[in-house]
């Protein structure tokens, strides 16, 4: 006896916002991302079309991380030059992006000055020819300073720049304005104060396609569940035509998924839980194929053996709209 389908029609669809600048684009990247765009539910392709392909940043940071050892041994001698590792996270591990984080800006840490990760910025622009997704320390008020030297530095490559938030969004928002980039709007799990962050960049003069939506996430174990009902709803309010909700999605997996306890304790410890290197790939991999299953456009994420894993992942989830 046949099955008939039932096919749900939506009112609308996910926003599609472009990163980076091809050099006919006033850019020099070799290659733009296209995120967003999709007009049904994740991977529901007998319903409607899912326009772009998910892409996975991978994270490099300016000064050596505290990772552990698992994740920082794959990357050999590279660490602690953002160029070198930024060219082995493209050319060897087959990054779409590179999430450079300037945790060197730190005034507690290294405290680079905002001329200092401005360089950083432009040698890694120099060294791939990848989109590049830039945010600073997390010191909202060195950030301030930092995002809007870096924006000046890389006016054309249309970069993606964080972290504007409810707080703290009018300074990195008015750097992407001036100098023509995109904007990580991150709120804190809340679907309403992520679709009032979104207002309030737009009021700024920034136009939707222009904004990137980080509802920020959980790990495995860690709040998952919780973030993906969020990003459900964000999603469901897009394709029913909340423009303000419309916006792809970003998740920083590779930081949430290491920060489980399950992700660095070792099996002497936990002898039940398994060898820590496989668990370790395994918890960044799981944590990021749930968040595709949602609708994340975007990964960032930092083991390189996860990073080969959910690639698969991407690609089988992708195959019937080739």
């Amino acid at each position: 006896m046949p099955v008939t389908l039932v096919k749900e029609r939506y009112a609308s669809k996910v926003g599609q916002v472009v990163l980076g600048a091809t050099a006919e684009e006033g850019g020099t990247r070799t290659s733009v991302i296209r995120a967003g765009g999709d007009g049904t539910l994740p991977y529901l392709h007998f319903e409607g079309k899912v326009e772009n392909r998910p892409v996975i940043g991978m994270e490099v940071t300016d000064i050596v991380p505290p990772w552990s050892d698992n994740i920082k041994n794959q990357f050999g001698d590279v660490l602690g030059d953002p160029v070198a590792w930024a060219k082995k996270c493209v050319e060897e591990f087959g990054a779409d992006m590179i999430y450079l984080k300037l945790i060197g800006a730190d005034p507690e840490g290294a405290n680079h000055s905002p001329e200092q990760c401005s360089q950083v910025v432009k040698d890694v622009l120099a060294a791939v020819g990848v989109p590049v997704i830039v945010v600073g320390c997390e010191d909202p008020e060195k950030d301030n300073e930092v995002m809007a030297a870096v924006a000046e530095a890389a006016a054309g490559e249309n970069l993606l720049i964080g972290l504007a938030e409810q707080d703290n969004y009018k300074s990195i928002t008015a750097a992407a304005m001036v100098h023509k980039h995109n904007v990580i709007a991150r709120s804190p799990l809340d679907i309403n104060i992520c679709k009032q962050l979104n207002i309030l960049i737009n009021e700024m003069g920034l136009p939707l396609n222009k904004i990137v939506i980080d509802p920020m996430i959980g790990g495995l174990g860690f709040g998952i569940e919780y973030a993906y009902s969020i990003m459900e709803r964000a999603r469901l309010g897009a394709l029913a035509g909340d423009k303000m909700l419309s916006m792809p999605m970003i998740c920083t997996v590779g930081y949430e998924a290491n920060r489980a306890k399950e992700a660095n304790v070792g099996i002497e410890e936990f002898p039940g839980w398994g060898e820590l290197q496989d668990r370790g790939i395994l918890w960044e991999a799981v944590t990021a194929s749930a968040l595709l299953q949602v609708g994340a456009s975007i990964l960032l994420m930092r083991n390189p053996a996860s990073v080969r894993l959910v690639q698969r992942n991407i690609s089988d989830l992708m195959e019937q709209n080739a």
